[in-house]
Order: structure tokens, then sequence, then C-alpha cells
């Protein structure tokens, strides 16, 4: 028989556990960003469901280049985001009223919000000129554009609200954007005509955009109009010219890792089969990281505290704490892939295409990989490490030009192709690391003033 003491014991072992993660993160936003991360993957991985299902292949594979195209626009952030995080997050943690900073947050979203209603147009007009599309077909296509580039705009508004500590409320506006526009794909199962589930996923961004914008105003931090918004652009651009060349070439770096692809293989292997597995394999891959922002981003605001306070003890937990947390889903979907992956791939494709089970073993070893590198860059980025992010991603595209080289020069398959990049992944990966031992982690064990 338990004694009431020994069942006491045990209770106090399990919550200890949760009273230490409780210590570094608050468990609401967790478990709420747990859940956005959680559907940004299940969207993801329905879009491909549904769209294998109510298009052709050739169609399908257009689509996916087009979101593509659509979601590479954060080229233009040229890591202009993470720069007004770094300068609100200090200005909120001094308790200072700095307008300026209101207003430049201001400025770039109005600017992100040109480019992707230009971006949008040129798609039309693109699309407008292909023979074998109508003005219709070429109206939808600029409406999955925008749906998809529309990600721009989202990008420093959660950048913002997380350094003003604003994340719980635009979590929730997340989970409803997530929810909605997987319901609105669903419905395309159903009968949902294809343009109303365009205009429906589109109205649900500007709802959800005027809402947050809203809110970052009456906290003070965005402006409710600006007078001269090029002026406040121009004057961002002087004073974090030399960030945003650096981030810039990060930013650049980045675009040639994750979308190159969808270039290369159009070209190499043609459009259908080998564009809807590369496409597969990369919504998993990179659907892995909107899960690791459910670990990361709680745990930002206490790794830039402690960075700032020199707190090595701290930052140093806070950030074993993030690997932990994104190791467990990882380890469960690399498990997942390993013992029935095959199933999982014919669910989700159908007759579309079939993945090689190489690629399987391939993608397992890119998620191992993006574990690590999201971490890393994650810190880098939120301390300020631009420097070695940037040189890092120098260093990454010069790597991957050569790699794609010698596959047109052996002519290997698109299997042979997804290895080589995972093996420049996985340098790059070990390049990240490497940073922050030597940046956040050095400069946090250095008293302040004797720091950089």
């Amino acid at each position: 028989m338990i004694s009431p003491a020994s069942t006491a014991e045990r209770k106090s072992a399990l919550r200890q556990p949760l009273r230490l993660l409780g210590g570094l993160l608050p468990l609401r936003y967790f478990l709420l960003r747990a859940s956005t991360a959680t559907a940004a993957v299940i969207s993801g991985l329905v879009q491909t469901f549904v769209f294998a299902r109510v298009l052709t292949p050739d169609v399908f594979s257009i689509y996916i280049l087009i979101g593509t195209f659509g979601v590479s626009l954060w080229l233009f952030d040229l890591g202009a985001a993470k720069i007004l995080f770094v300068r609100q997050r200090a200005r909120h943690l001094a308790q200072r009223v700095d307008g300026s900073i209101a207003e430049q947050s201001t400025a770039v979203v109005i600017l992100y919000s040109l480019i992707v209603l230009a971006g949008t147009l040129a798609c039309f007009a693109v699309m407008a000129k292909r023979p074998t599309v109508s003005l219709w077909q070429a109206g939808e296509f600029a409406l999955f554009f925008s749906f998809s580039a529309l990600n721009l705009v989202w990008f420093p508004l959660r950048n913002v609200s997380n350094a003003v500590d604003e994340f719980l409320s635009f979590e929730t506006l997340e989970a409803i954007r997530r929810g909605g526009h997987i319901a609105i794909m669903l419905a395309l199962l159903v009968g949902l005509p294809l343009p109303a589930f365009l205009l429906l996923a589109n109205l649900l961004w500007f709802v959800l955009l005027g809402t947050c914008i809203a809110r970052l105003v009456d906290k003070g931090a965005m402006a409710s109009g600006l007078a001269r918004p090029w002026s406040t652009l121009a004057e961002f651009w002087r004073g974090s010219r030399a960030e945003i060349l650096r981030s810039g070439n990060y930013a650049v770096g980045e675009l040639l890792i994750y979308s190159f692809p969808y270039v290369v293989v159009p070209m190499l292997f043609g459009l259908g089969a080998p564009t809807i597995i590369l496409d597969t394999v990369f919504k998993i891959f990179r659907g892995a990281t909107l899960i690791y922002a459910a670990g990361l981003d709680p745990l930002v605001p206490r790794q830039t505290r402690a960075f700032a306070d020199r707190d090595i003890a701290t930052l140093t937990k806070a950030t074993l704490t993030a690997t932990v947390l994104c190791a467990v889903p990882t380890f469960a979907l690399c498990a997942l892939l390993m013992f029935a992956g095959d199933r999982l791939f014919a669910l989700l494709l159908g007759q579309a295409a079939t993945i090689p089970p190489a690629v399987t073993v391939i993608l397992i070893v890119l998620l191992l990989a993006n574990l690590a590198q999201n971490v890393a860059s994650c810190l880098l980025l939120h301390t300020g490490f631009f420097r070695e992010i940037a040189r890092i991603a120098t260093i990454l595209m010069v790597a991957m030009t050569v790699m794609t080289a010698l596959v047109v020069v052996t002519g290997t398959d698109i299997t042979g192709f997804i290895g080589g990049y995972a093996a420049v992944y996985v340098v790059g990966a070990a390049l990240y690391v490497l940073s922050v031992v030597r940046g956040p982690f050095r400069v946090a064990a250095t008293p302040k003033a004797a720091s950089r």
C-alpha cells in the first residue's frame, strides 16, 4: 500500500519540472505558441493534401512555384524586422518613450504592404501573358500569390509584438489565422470554388492585419499615421545601414538556401512529380521550423534579458531549455518518418507523386540539422550578431552554388540533388552552433565593462 506521504512526494516530483519550465517561460504563451506552430505545419500539409486532389499535377506544381515566390518576398525584409525587434526591445526594457522607433516600424509595414501589392500585380501580368492562361485564371494565381506573400507584412508585426511583450495577443490572432485558413482550404474538398477560397483567405488576412496594427498603435509601438513615410524609411536606413547590409546578406543567403531549389528542380527535372517531391520534403523540413518557434519564441525575452545583463547561467539555461523543447517534436517526427514515412506520403500525395525511400532518410538528417540551426540562429539574430550570420550566409551561398554545379555536371537525379543540399545544410548548422559559442555565450560570460 502506498502511503499518503509517498504519493505527495511523487506529485511534488512531477510538478518540479513544470515549475522549472514555468520559471523560464510563460506557460500560457508556450502552449498557445505550440498550438499555432502545430497549426502552421498542419496548414502546409493540408494544402498539399487538398491541392493534390483538386488540381492536376501540372497546375499543382505551378501553384507550388507561385506560393514559393510569394513566401520568398521576405527577402525584401533585409533583416529590418529583427533590427526593429532589437531596438523596440531595448526601448521597452528601458521603459523609454521613443516616437521615432514607432514611426520606423510603421514605415516598414507600409513599405512591405506596397511590395506585396506590386508582387501581386506583377504575378497577374506575367500569368496573363501565358497563352494557356485566361485572365480569370491569372487573377486566381495572383490572389494565391497575395495569400502567400502577406507573410512579409506579418513578419515585422510579429517581431514588434514580441519586443513589447504583446506576444499573447499576437498569437491569439495567429491562431485565428491558421484555423481560419485551414477551414477554408478544407472546404475545397466539399465543393467550395477555388476563387471563393482565394478571396476568403485574403479577406481574413486583411482583417487580422488591421486588428494587429491597431493594437500596436494603442501600445505605442507603431504610429497612427505618418506624414512622410519615405523620409522615415530614409532615416531608418541611415541609422541601420551597416546592420541592414549584414542582415541583408543573411536574407539573401536564406533565400538561396530555402528557395533556389524551387528554381533548380523544375529546370533540371521538370514540373510534375519532381517539383511535388521537393515541395513535400520542404513542407515537412521547413514546417519543422514553425514548430521550433513554439520552443524558441517564448524564451527570447528571457535570453535577451540575460544577454543584456551578462547573465551567462540564465542564458545557457534558457538556450538549453529551448533546445529540449525543439528536440521533442523533432525526434517524434523523425520516428514517424522512419517507421511510417511511406504511408504518410501516400496519404498526402495520393497518385500525384511517390517519395523515394532514400529521400525519407535524407529528410531525417535535414530535420536534425534544422534543429541545431534554428536554436543557434534564433539566439544570434535576437542578440544582434548580424555580422556573424552574414558571414555564414556567404559561405553557404558559395557552397550551394558549387553543389548545384556538381549536380548538373554529374547528371544526378532528384534524390541526389536533395542529398547534396542536405550535406551543405549540415555544414551550415555546425557553423551556426560554433558562432553561438563564440558570440552570445562569450559576451554574456564577460563583465559589461570588458565586453564589446
